[in-house]
């Protein structure tokens, strides 16, 4: 058996650079028209489409939507289905940004309810209304592919990123109970769960500390590349996990296990 890809039509937020541009080369490689969604870097989303098309001879379409904004969310569905008349794959990856600087985050004490809200509304807000509206073209066509991102920080907070775990926890929940939905219509929905990723736009105030502690814990020996965590999303959407959902997969090199 195959990946069986080829073909599928594939949409990835937030996929005009680092870990969601890596997906979006990966799932181009495998055959996948991909739809690559992007807040602000239209030059970066139309010089990757561009790249994609000539070198895997997919369709590739830069959509610019905030997946916060319901509007927009709708717009970029429509637009996707106008395209396509298909949503085969959804990669929900995009966040509100957010700088992994331990020597500057805030204390529990410190940390106010609206800077909760703000990434609940990136990590989970965003993720809901990506599927509200593209669940429905999955239905009728009886099958589905849903992944989206936590982070192994759920599993072993080295750093206590308050805000920021605190909404990718409610993205695992939210994504098992929508697990426990689907299966039903053939759509399976599963979460990834990087550990810290290097070199991306967030991990770039990383401290060289913190990154040799994490190396020094890692079984296999090092951080994490955008590219590691590709084979995983690769791997959910294909015919390979046809029967696994609901299920959260750790990728960190060993650093988290359970």
């Amino acid at each position: 058996m195959n990946l069986s890809l080829a073909g599928r039509v594939c949409m990835i937020t937030g996929s005009s650079r680092g870990i969601g541009a890596a997906f979006a080369e990966s799932f181009a490689s495998e055959g996948c028209h991909i739809v690559i969604n992007y807040l602000k870097n239209a030059e970066k989303a139309e010089i990757l489409a561009d790249k994609l098309q000539k070198e895997y001879g997919v369709d590739c379409l830069p959509i610019q939507a905030d997946v916060t904004n319901e509007n927009d969310v709708k717009r970029l569905i429509s637009m996707v289905i106008e395209e396509f008349d298909r949503i085969d794959i959804v990669v929900n990856n995009a966040l509100h940004s957010y700088l992994f600087d331990p020597t500057e985050r805030k204390w529990a004490w410190e940390v106010e309810w609206e800077d909760y809200q703000k990434q609940i509304d990136g990590s989970l807000k965003g993720t809901y209304l990506l599927n509200k509206y593209a669940i429905p073209h999955m239905k009728d066509m009886n099958f589905g592919r849903i992944i989206n991102m936590t982070t192994n920080l759920l599993y072993r907070p080295i750093v206590p990123y308050h805000d920021y775990n605190t909404a990718k926890g409610a993205v695992m929940t939210y994504s098992q109970n929508l697990a426990a939905d689907l299966g039903r219509f053939g759509i399976t929905v599963n979460c990834i769960a990087p550990g810290l990723v290097y070199p991306t736009e967030a991990s770039k105030r990383t401290k060289e500390e913190v990154k040799s502690v994490i190396v020094a814990e890692t079984p296999l020996g090092r951080i994490a590349r955008p590219e590691d965590v590709t084979g995983t999303a690769l791997y959910l959407a294909s015919n390979w996990a046809r029967f696994v959902t609901g299920q959260t997969i750790i990728v960190d090199g060993g650093y988290t296990m359970k």
